[in-house]
């Protein structure tokens, strides 16, 4: 019986397991690096957005919530341009808005998907707002979750007023280190000291991130974050000046707008004057979170999600 029992676990696991697969887009401008799970069926696709700018879709991937997505439907991260597998530029290509919109959009052609959900990850929300306002016919539906407004300009963001001591480490640094890699490094380290709404969560996340260079190798199960300061100082200075305000009124497709209840570097009520401009739009607050709730409340993200893209 112990054999049989055995022959019969590993194809349950095995049948419970969604495919894998990575590639590369070959486009004139850059090579997109990507990573799917699941397959094509009859339930709706996703292209999942990171945040950053500058950093690679592995911050995305320290749990296994996009794997459990794509158990029921095809699900694809992509890294921008610049970032984690996605490195191979070409000399004198732009780091502007719309080259990221024209990636995102090679991405979708590439897998040859008319009408996909779009779900954008902090600073991949804004990227997704900007990519619907140019293709809104390719949108099924969109999620903007801990996304900041329209116009970054009018964000409110209230890290330094939560988190003095941490800030005050950071000009610290600043003063000490200059305006190099490093102390970008260590910057955006501070940052991912702030954005938790549990303690226990935040040194859990920070423990498997690992190292935030893209130098370093990632110790086997550690995803590389691979931050590049360059890469986020280019698409911050594009989008800085852009204001998206005026395209969600035409935002027609089903809309989720998702919110951590803590969140202080995209603070609730970005969420909520989103959510009520775009005609339509859900909101959902998670209450035990803060930028992060696909990580610090995973189960619920999952369920809120999957029963937003199935229409339940």
């Amino acid at each position: 019986m112990f054999p049989g029992w055995c022959v019969l676990l590993s194809a349950t696991l095995w049948a419970q397991a969604p495919a894998h697969a990575t590639g590369t887009i070959h486009t004139p401008d850059v090579d997109i690096g990507y990573e799917t799970f699941g397959v094509r069926g009859d339930s709706l696709p996703v292209i999942a957005v990171n945040g950053g700018p500058g950093l690679s879709h592995a911050y995305m991937m320290v749990n296994d919530l996009w794997e459990q997505v794509g158990r029921d439907r095809l699900v694809i991260l992509y890294d921008q341009r610049g970032t984690g597998a996605s490195k191979k530029v070409a000399a004198g290509a732009a780091q502007t808005m719309d080259a990221q919109v024209a990636d995102l959009e090679a991405v979708r052609a590439h897998f040859g998907i008319e009408k996909v959900a779009l779900v954008g990850d902090s600073y991949g929300g804004f990227l997704t707002m900007a990519y619907a306002a140019q293709h809104g016919e390719h949108v099924a539906k969109m999620v903007l979750s801990d996304s900041p407004p329209p116009s970054l300009k009018s964000m409110v963001h209230l890290l330094p007023q939560t988190f003095p001591d941490i800030e005050e480490e950071d000009e610290a640094a600043e003063k000490k280190l200059g305006d190099t890699d490093a102390a970008a490094q260590l910057g955006l380290r501070n940052h991912f000291r702030m954005i938790f709404y549990s303690p226990e969560k935040r040194d859990a996340y920070m423990a498997k991130m690992g190292d935030l260079s893209p130098q370093r190798a990632s110790s086997p199960g550690t995803p590389n974050l691979g931050y590049e300061p360059a890469v986020a100082r280019a698409v911050s200075q594009s989008a800085v000046g852009l204001d998206l305000t005026s395209a969600l009124p035409g935002f027609h497709f089903p809309t989720l707008v998702i919110t951590g209840r803590y969140d202080m570097n995209v603070a609730p009520v970005n969420a909520w004057r989103m959510a009520h401009a775009i005609p339509g739009a859900k909101i959902e607050f998670f209450e035990e979170s803060g930028h992060l709730p696909s990580y610090e409340e995973p189960e619920k993200y999952r369920r809120v999600l999957e029963e937003f893209l199935d229409g339940r």
